[in-house]
């Protein structure tokens, strides 16, 4: 089990820290909440192995996961699940919205997931910030195949917003959010390949990004 989910025993830990902390403070919506981590966990061992013997060949399967990785992709669904939790008794920002944006955050973690994933088997990749040509594997770095690839992550974990019975208009916000925090792991990927910052961090402001956008485009329909 621990070999399929790619997680050695202390990411395995503060995975399930963290879905124990999502759980309790999702309320009404836990199970939404949990699932889509597990969906998450789930699927991000399945795209890591896709595609395996080429990606070793180009020096770039990377299966092993730790308590950094857990970090950097729950850290934020835990506080927006905490912000959710807060609004139900507060005029903080309406439930709803804060539910959605959880979503979201999760759906920018699973996009960033199958674009680098799949996208590393595409053509040659191209930075976004200076349209030049990258080599494979390289963090920053973006092929179409990636960016569709990115979208249907997204759309995965996004679907389970209609559970909450919400116009499409607002799924499509949802997937689109987490569409746009794949795009902001490129950007941060750029200067991660000049020496700030690393993967982690990149995927902390991937998920933070779907989180933010998802308010903003929420909050001015």
């Amino acid at each position: 089990m621990t070999k399929f989910l790619t997680l050695n025993k202390k990411g395995i830990l503060l995975a399930l820290l963290t879905g124990a902390l999502v759980f309790t403070l999702g309320d009404g919506h836990r199970l939404l909440f949990l699932s889509d981590l597990v969906l998450f966990l789930a699927l991000s061992a399945v795209i890591t192995s896709f595609g395996r013997i080429k990606k070793q060949g180009l020096g770039v399967y990377d299966r092993a996961r730790g308590w950094q990785n857990v970090l950097a992709n729950g850290a934020v669904p835990v506080m927006a699940a905490g912000l959710y939790w807060v609004s139900l008794g507060t005029a903080f920002l309406p439930p709803a919205v804060l539910a959605l944006a959880y979503i979201a955050s999760v759906c920018a973690v699973m996009a960033d997931k199958f674009a680098s994933e799949i996208g590393v088997l595409d053509g040659e990749p191209t930075i976004l910030l200076t349209f030049k040509k990258a080599k494979k594997g390289a963090s920053g770095g973006v092929t179409s195949v990636g960016l569709l690839a990115s979208l249907v992550g997204s759309s995965i974990i996004g679907a389970s917003a209609f559970a909450l019975g919400v116009p499409v208009a607002y799924v499509i916000a949802v997937v689109f959010s987490g569409f746009f925090g794949n795009i902001i792991d490129s950007v941060f990927g750029y200067y991660e390949e000049k020496g700030y910052g690393n993967k982690h961090t990149s995927n902390f402001f991937c998920s933070l990004a779907g989180f933010l956008m998802c308010i903003l485009i929420l909050t001015a329909l």
